[in-house]
């Protein structure tokens, strides 16, 4: 087990890619948060309070459990609505690792089925590679190689009590 990421590291990290978001996007104008349920979901409001911050204008923080659009599980999963319309606006999912890009092509498949945004945008913690589609981030916060056996577990205050990444 070894610490990649302490909270100061994270924290910058987070700010990182906050101010990439403004840049790319040319603002905040427009703009919904979509955070992947499970830690997606604290890393969106942390990027959400940082572009009020430093814009001054709230952008609202959807939280998606992607289960119901899930293409590998053997069960069938209720999809959940997410009540809002997302034609027209700038989506940015939020996660915390990305791995083999199943989670995030399922939650595409969820915003679309609420809308025609205007793009959809990928901002994650972790980029551990090993795709499995070909979907790339369009900000990463931190690069990890690693082998198909390790594993890779952020950690969150609002979940786990303290903020780190560890590889295991």
């Amino acid at each position: 087990m070894k610490q990649i990421m302490d909270s100061q590291a994270m924290m910058r990290s987070i700010t990182r890619m906050t101010h990439e978001i403004i840049e790319k996007n040319k603002g905040v104008e427009d703009l919904i948060l979509i955070g992947i349920v499970t830690r997606g979901v604290p890393l969106a409001h942390r990027i959400a309070k940082l572009l009020e911050e430093f814009e001054g204008i709230s952008v609202p923080v959807v939280e998606l459990d992607i289960k119901g659009w899930r293409d590998d599980l053997v069960e069938e999963v209720e999809k959940h609505s997410l009540d809002m319309d997302f034609t027209g606006k700038k989506v940015i999912i939020i996660d915390d690792v990305l791995h083999k890009g199943r989670t995030i092509r399922a939650a595409m498949d969820a915003i679309i089925d609420h809308g025609r945004p205007t793009s959809i945008q990928l901002a994650v913690l972790i980029d551990r590679g090993h795709r499995e589609f070909p979907i790339r981030a369009n900000v990463i916060g931190k690069n990890i190689p690693t082998s198909s056996s390790e594993r890779v577990q952020v950690l969150l205050t609002e979940i786990d009590g303290q903020d780190s990444v560890i590889l295991q």
